[in-house]
């Protein structure tokens, strides 16, 4: 098998720090490879000089001639003034061209570019549509070589489970970075790990890395074992004088054997539950006959649901159904509008948001995590302050930097080890996997599979939350929460059920109306009475609002971080607050906008 790209000897720093030392390796036809590794450790500087996008400092990089490659990296740079049509589909003259492609309609609709809408400018879109757009266009394209960046960003369940389908569907050679652990193991047939300016190479996704990494460092460990050993000996020897007597000390490895012994036992429900039943009691959180709506858009209709001690459940759905809603209904932060929400007497409530709290900017880091405690109980083991802080990525070094100085992963990162420092008994978490390396996720997998108490994730990383939770719900726009025995399979099966189930009198092209109006949508199955140009309309009309609410909602995030910033700058908190207030006021009116508008969809 021929490599379509070769580096050989490459090196590639950016200041004193080298992200590359001597790296060789080849990317070889059909080969499909992810790249993980930590944070700032290179992979993306791997990837650019892969696709030629940054020169090297030393090496040489070859290609074959005529490769056809295409790269999707994390700077969407769109041509001034063109529309989502013109990128996607730049390489058709003319729309029946494309429209008679069964690959490229999967893609325009696989990626939801149709709900974006194709006359779109590209200059109106958010961040995250943006990005679909530039992977939609690459994927068009007939490849030899796809180069991509974190894909799965912005992409929900059904979205990474498409591009996985699609990818393994190719027959092009693939370069990843995905923090996706549930796609790199379902996509990739190799792995490399970017460590310590080095690639070591491993043979199959990650699952397979995991093994192999741990034989990796099983190995390392017992070599340093073996060369203290051998300078105790040497310093024996020493002391007594000359009379050495040198022998081969006998060594044998027992990979496997060794590695069996060394994995951790798994989670112990019935005693977990037994201890979070002597902390919580029988009765943690409850909502019975309760109802909820958003604007005129109901998300609960006289919903009874209880949440027992011990229980862990994923919280699945699209964007937009409501999941974040009915956290924030869970924590006390909302009312219903019918019924009540019980709480146990004994709930220690904790509830890590997608915003960003204020953080006390004035403190370095180890200080804000030792203001809530300096030490923690989490199931059978205490950790201090220090050493949580290390688990969630923050090494003795960096935990001495002042808060202020935190990039917003680190600050999502410190809002995590805060809220675990205070020991709650109940964990509500809202996407916990944003900004976090593999390493890092899974450091927090190991606290939470261990963590004796309730716990709801919402998240769009099917592998923590099939490793963490026993339960999975899901919200399908149907005014219920459903229960899903079969897990994230059972919830795709269903959803695709909806989705096959429009109705009959529905052109085949007409494309889904984005993430919020098929959440909103998706419980009934009633022939449309609108026209298909009316139809049309409205769909275009509900696009150009998500996009609009898509970026208040990044302004939003901005001005939180700019809030916990100026913690200490009193005329900036006042300016900050009311842009803020005015933001979440355009937010409310451009929300019933959407909901009108998709109840005329309905």
């Amino acid at each position: 098998m021929a490599n379509l790209v070769n580096l050989e000897s490459v090196s590639k720093s950016y200041g004193v720090r080298p992200l590359l030392d001597e790296v060789s390796l080849g990317v070889g036809e059909g080969q499909r490879i992810g790249v993980v590794g930590l944070n700032g450790g290179g992979k993306t500087t791997l990837l650019e000089v892969l696709a030629g996008i940054t020169e090297p400092d030393s090496g040489r990089v070859s290609r074959v001639r005529d490769l056809r490659m295409g790269v999707v990296t994390q700077r969407t740079d769109l041509p001034e003034g063109s529309t989502v049509g013109d990128v996607v589909l730049a390489g058709f003259e003319a729309e029946h061209e494309w429209a008679s492609d069964a690959r490229v309609r999967s893609i325009v609709d696989g990626l939801g570019i149709a709900a974006i809408g194709l006359d779109t400018a590209t200059a109106n879109l958010s961040g995250g549509e943006r990005r679909r757009v530039a992977l939609a266009a690459t994927l068009v394209g007939e490849l030899d070589l796809l180069v991509l960046d974190e894909p799965t960003n912005h992409l929900d369940v059904e979205g990474v489970r498409w591009l996985a389908d699609h990818l393994l569907a190719r027959r092009s050679a693939l370069v990843v970075v995905t923090h996706d652990r549930w796609f790199l193991d379902t996509v990739c047939g190799r792995t490399w790990e970017v460590t310590g300016g080095r690639v070591e190479q491993y043979e199959g996704g990650y699952a397979d890395w995991v093994y192999a990494r741990a034989e990796r460092a099983r190995l390392a460990q017992a070599a340093e074992e073996k060369r203290q050993n051998l300078a105790r000996k040497e310093l024996a020897w020493l002391q007594r004088g000359a009379k050495a007597r040198t022998s081969k000390p006998r060594y044998r490895i027992e990979a496997a054997e060794a590695l069996i012994a060394d994995v951790p036992p798994p989670r112990d429900t019935v005693e977990l539950m037994s201890f979070a039943k002597r902390r919580l009691g029988k009765t943690v959180l409850e909502l019975e006959d309760v109802s909820l709506s958003v604007g005129d858009r109901v998300l609960l209709d006289h919903v009874t649901w209880r949440i027992g001690p011990g229980d862990r459940i994923g919280l699945v759905g699209v964007n937009g159904s409501g999941k974040t809603t009915l956290l924030k209904l869970l924590a006390g932060e909302r009312e219903p509008e019918t019924g009540r929400r019980i709480e146990g007497k004994t709930v220690h409530l904790a509830h890590l948001k997608q915003e960003l709290d204020d953080l006390p900017a004035d403190l370095r880091v180890l200080q804000a995590v030792e203001r809530v405690a300096a030490r923690v109980q989490l199931g059978k083991h205490e950790l201090s302050a220090s050493q949580l802080a290390e688990k969630l990525g923050f090494p003795p070094k960096r935990q001495w930097t002042p808060v202020g100085d935190l990039s917003g992963g680190e600050r999502r990162r410190l809002q995590l080890v805060r809220l675990l420092m205070a020991e709650p008994n109940v964990l509500l978490l809202d996407e916990p996997t944003n900004d976090l390396d593999i390493d890092t996720l899974q450091q927090l997998e190991d606290l939470l599979d261990g963590w004796p108490g309730t716990l709801i994730v919402v998240s769009h990383d099917r592998y923590l939350t099939e490793r963490v939770c026993d339960t999975v719900v899901a919200l399908f726009g149907d005014v219920g929460i459903t229960d899903l025995p079969g897990g994230i399979d059972e919830y795709l099966q269903r959803r695709q059920s909806i989705a096959s189930a429009r109705p009959a009198a529905e052109p085949a092209g007409r494309p889904a109306t984005g993430e919020r109006a098929e959440a909103a949508s998706s419980g009934t199955a009633e022939a449309p009475k609108l026209s298909n140009a009316e139809w049309r309309a409205i769909t275009k009309e509900l696009g150009k609002l998500e996009r609009k609410l898509d970026t208040l909602a990044e302004k939003e995030s901005t001005l939180h971080a700019e809030l916990a910033e100026a913690a200490t700058e009193p005329d900036r908190l006042v300016e900050l607050t009311a842009r803020l207030k005015e933001l979440q006021a355009e937010k409310d009116e451009l929300e019933q906008k959407w909901l009108e508008a998709s109840e005329a969809v309905e």
